[in-house]
């Protein structure tokens, strides 16, 4: 039987609200100052401890844990809805809601679960998650961080690059080898405070596009952990990170839905005011037929990520249909960002017009949790298992 049956195609009550509310936050307190925040690359906090009073950050916790207890579905309309915006502010909501929180929500006890998630649900906590190293971008599994029992404490060493909040963020879950190097089984998952002795932020990098979502090198210099952080088995760690990437998939697939919606719908607009040889530049077949194009990829990206997301809903495996929604969403994302700064023209390569942004934005997407041709990797994988 096919899995993917099942999908209703109708918009419940509880997503046209969230909609909404997300709409009405973004237009309030992120527009005025996306451009802002991306030219001197500010991390804006507050702006999350006001989603975290939405509990838009911790959208997936159940309200046990402080958090909203909903679905993926209405996750997805939650990224989307801010990335059309800002797609910076979209890469730091899904990195702290799929992956920091994500990782503690799937693989901790219940102690645990009870010691952290409250605080990540309410965004009293910003979350940060540790897996990319300098050396080992796709090869995860070549990391050196190393983490050696000592006593009732774990002692990490080593750095992490690329880490979404990893210098704002209060709380990180850090995957470090506590085995031999290579070996799958030989990855542990650990739970690091803001403020253990030896463990600090690096280098902050300036990135072309999502500059106001911080992005930031973790360092760990014999920096002691206590035993009970430890999520998981010993071992378990690189299997959990993983599965935490397949939601975390859907997360990106989202973000670069939004940044492709947000680019479509400033092209559409703009086709239809701008004139040319006495007619808007719509009504030319070389527009429109961008704009054609434009709205189908996207309408085939959400199916896809609609798709993923109903199977992460109901438990199901979905490996192959969150790499093919990430996949194929960011590879939209950069192709309606490009022909919308084609279609402004000369207006579309300036920062007074939106496209711009979304252009640069974009391309992150199809290289962050997990690249194109790893997503093709796990999506051939996957079908020819059978």
């Amino acid at each position: 039987m096919d899995n993917s049956v099942g999908y209703n195609f109708s918009i419940s009550e509880n997503q046209e609200m969230i909609r909404k509310v997300v709409h009405d936050f973004a237009e309030k307190n992120i527009r005025p100052n996306v451009m802002e925040w991306d030219e001197v690359q500010h991390f804006p906090i507050d702006v999350f401890k006001k989603l975290g009073e939405l509990g838009l950050m911790g959208v997936l916790v159940p309200e046990v844990y402080g958090g909203s207890g909903l679905g993926y579905q209405e996750y997805v309309d939650v990224i989307v809805g801010v990335s059309k915006v800002c797609g910076s502010i979209g890469l730091s909501l899904a990195a702290h809601n799929s992956l920091c929180t994500g990782h503690i929500l799937a693989f901790a006890n219940e102690e645990q679960k009870m010691r952290w998630l409250p605080k990540l649900a309410t965004a009293e906590w910003i979350g940060a998650w540790g897996l990319t190293e300098a050396n080992t971008g796709s090869d995860a599994l070549g990391m050196m961080t190393v983490a050696t029992l000592d006593g009732d404490e774990y002692v990490i060493n080593g750095s992490k690059n690329w880490i979404t909040h990893g210098k704002t963020g209060d709380i990180a879950v850090v995957m470090a080898r506590t085995g031999e190097k290579g070996d799958s089984n030989g990855v542990s998952a650990f739970v690091v405070e803001r403020g253990t002795p030896g463990f600090a932020a690096g280098k902050k990098e300036n990135k072309l596009g999502m500059r106001a979502s911080e992005t930031t090198e973790m360092i760990f210099d014999n920096c002691r952990v206590p035993k009970e952080n430890l999520l998981g088995n010993i071992g378990g760690g690189f299997k959990q990170a993983m599965k935490v990437l397949d939601g975390g998939r859907i997360s990106i697939a989202a973000l670069a839905l939004g940044i492709a919606k947000g680019a479509y719908e400033a092209a559409v607009a703009y086709a239809k005011q701008r004139h040319q040889f006495g007619q808007p530049i719509a009504s030319f077949q070389g527009i429109s037929f961008k704009l054609a194009d434009m709205a189908t990829e996207i309408e085939a990206a959400e199916l896809l990520i609609r798709q993923a997301a109903d199977l992460k809903n109901r438990g199901l495996p979905m490996t192959k249909e969150s790499a093919m929604a990430k996949y194929f969403a960011s590879e939209v994302a950069v192709r309606t960002a490009t022909e919308a700064v084609q279609i402004f023209g000369g207006y579309g390569y300036t920062k007074d017009f939106p496209v711009e942004k979304f252009y640069r934005d974009s391309k992150l997407c199809t290289i962050g949790e997990g690249t194109s041709e790893i997503q093709k990797i796990v999506i051939a994988r996957e079908v020819l298992k059978h």
